[in-house]
């Protein structure tokens, strides 16, 4: 009896420390998660922009094989790639950030450039230019590269974000963060998609008035929603960015540009009474760091139109 009392005991503490394991995983993963906004909100806000054009029957289907497409890249590719970085070359990860916020930088300030110079095409629906399984098929394909692009600024920035600890831990968040991110993304762009569908059902065959009027809000609502996903976007990519390169330089060792920013939030927040010192003092950052993304990005255009753009074509012929 006593051995049996022993072996509960045992059994009891075995499943206190999964317990306490599994909460640090949650804890980690929701810290590094958070750390990756910017990719995370662009990834929303471009996904959308796939299924424009396809029969609504097809738009489900089309965001779950993008999904599916996404899960792979971060669980089969992109997590060993950064368990292996983190345990062999962790010097790498500073410069890799920087690359990354650099990009995040360069896509957000590319799309003020097109919004601000350049005016939207005509649509085309894609049943009405060609077959519409092979426009599916590379439609899918390009989400799929495009996402993989964002999963790894997603990973490499949690990675950077997690404590350190035992590989297994650091591989347990890594997952978690890449499937709950995932899910969040491709979950939260089905329900922006089929929303307006949801809110032509409610108007047409909804029982009551409010229930119809509601129906139409959702409908006459959706663009502007689009529209500000993409402009919040865009500010996180920009923010993110620039948070990315300063604190990537601080790491590097030059901390310049870290501790001008931080003192000239401190001198702001200084002036607010007491109780929104913190609030400020966060929002000047992040002010001051979206406008250096948007410099950086700015600057970067012409770098990547103009060299880097026309070098990729030479080597993989597009």
């Amino acid at each position: 009896m006593s051995g049996l009392v022993a072996l509960l005991d045992d059994v009891a503490a075995i499943a206190k420390i999964a317990a306490a394991s599994i909460d640090d995983v949650a804890a980690n993963a929701l810290k590094a998660g958070s750390k990756a906004a910017g990719a995370v909100i662009d990834d929303a806000a471009v996904t959308p922009k796939y299924v424009q054009g396809f029969d609504a029957s097809r738009e489900l289907p089309i965001i779950w094989r993008i999904a599916r497409g996404s899960l792979i890249n971060k669980l089969l590719i992109l997590l060993p790639a950064g368990l292996t970085l983190s345990a062999f070359a962790p010097w790498l990860i500073p410069p890799l950030l920087i690359l990354g916020g650099a990009y995040l930088c360069f896509e957000g300030a590319e799309k003020i450039a097109h919004w601000l110079f350049h005016h939207e095409g005509t649509h085309t629906d894609a049943y009405e230019s060609g077959d519409p399984a092979h426009l599916e098929e590379e439609k899918v394909k390009g989400a799929i590269k495009t996402d993989f692009i964002l999963s790894a600024e997603i990973m490499t920035i949690s990675l950077a974000a997690i404590p350190e600890g035992s590989f297994g831990m650091e591989a347990a968040t890594l997952a978690v963060v890449a499937i709950g991110i995932t899910f969040a993304v491709y979950g939260s762009v089905a329900l922006i998609v089929k929303a307006d569908d949801l809110g032509l059902a409610m108007s047409a065959r909804g029982r009551f008035g409010l229930t119809r009027g509601l129906g139409r809000a959702i409908v006459k609502a959706m663009p502007m929603v689009m529209k500000l996903l993409l402009v919040v976007g865009t500010g996180a990519m920009l923010w993110v960015g620039g948070s990315i390169i300063i604190h990537g330089l601080k790491d590097l060792g030059w901390k310049t540009p870290y501790a001008m920013i931080h003192d000239f939030a401190v001198r702001i927040a200084a002036r607010v009474p007491e109780n929104l010192h913190g609030l400020v003092e966060w929002s000047v950052t992040a002010f001051a760091d979206g406008i250096l993304g948007l410099a950086l990005g700015l600057a970067l255009i012409p770098v990547a139109t103009k060299v880097i753009a026309p070098i990729w074509g030479a080597i993989f012929k597009k």
